[in-house]
């Protein structure tokens, strides 16, 4: 599956602008941590593939949020990925995303897997800290500005922050580091984010 396909179906099947740009950034961060965690292994046909799994993630989320049981979320996408004959490594890393929360859900295995699983969570504080801000833009957020809202669990009370810290002994970076990571790849998007 080539980035052109899943975004065709992506914008297929969500509409809200708002979900599209959490996608948007979830794919930006994959293409980050694959950087990280393969470096010296570097394959862009690899890279692509992380990316299309942070893309297409939570594709069918609008259409699951809604209307049917928190438990279909993400069986609408992992059928249209094997109608669409995507890569199995697409379709796994998106299956264990739902872990601890889709009935069902692999836990995941691999660091392509647990990438998507713990920097899923991430994006949405980093959007909630940028839209806090004066400038209301990711230009302004620091990686300090999103540790000090780390601990304020009233801040983004959504943000599930133990699933975040699985970055540290499933992918070894340090949080730190992964906010770091995450925080400048959504910036290098930033138009496409609307911060």
């Amino acid at each position: 599956m080539i980035r052109e396909e899943a975004l065709k179906l992506l914008h297929d099947n969500m509409k809200n602008q708002n979900l599209r740009r959490h996608c948007y950034a979830v794919e930006a961060v994959m293409g980050g941590l694959y950087d990280r965690l393969e470096d010296g292994e570097k394959k862009d046909s690899i890279r692509e593939l992380w990316k299309i799994a942070g893309l297409l993630h939570d594709a069918d989320y609008e259409i699951t949020k809604e209307n049917e049981p928190k438990k279909n979320h993400t069986k609408h996408i992992l059928e249209w990925l094997k109608k669409a004959d995507a890569e199995t490594d697409i379709y796994d890393a998106i299956a264990a995303h739902g872990w601890g929360y889709v009935e069902g859900a692999p836990e995941p295995k691999t660091k392509m897997q647990w990438a998507l699983y713990t920097c899923d969570e991430l994006t949405g504080l980093i959007v909630a800290v940028a839209l806090v801000k004066p400038e209301k833009n990711l230009a302004s957020v620091t990686v300090d500005s999103v540790m000090k809202k780390w601990n304020s669990l009233s801040f983004a009370a959504g943000v599930n922050r133990k699933q975040i810290e699985e970055c540290e002994s499933r992918l070894r970076i340090p949080l730190h580091e992964f906010v770091e990571i995450a925080l400048s790849a959504m910036q290098s998007i930033h138009e496409e984010l609307g911060l």
